[in-house]
């Protein structure tokens, strides 16, 4: 047993070896830079966490543009018109 893992508190949930490594292959298919490799080519699970991390925070840094770019749009359109009423369900 790992000394990490010795630290854990005993209410905390254990996950399994196996569930990890299933995690991580998930996480493999569904990233962009890493699941267009080729099969042969092997990514680290820290690699793949590392990667992981960055793409989510690309996400949200995306997000945080188009909420953005939203309410700017929906400052240049008539608070009453169908449009406004879009743009803010998309802000919602």
């Amino acid at each position: 047993m790992s000394n990490r893992r010795s630290r854990q508190s005993s209410s905390a949930p254990r996950i399994s070896d196996d569930q990890i490594i299933d995690l991580v292959t998930k996480l493999r298919e569904i990233l962009p830079e890493i699941g267009q490799r080729r099969r042969s080519d092997k990514v680290s699970a820290s690699k793949v966490l590392q990667e992981t991390c960055n793409y989510i925070r690309n996400l949200n840094r995306e997000v945080d543009n188009l909420s953005e770019r939203l309410a700017q749009l929906l400052e240049s359109v008539d608070e009453d018109s169908p449009q406004a009423a879009v743009i803010r369900s998309l802000l919602m």
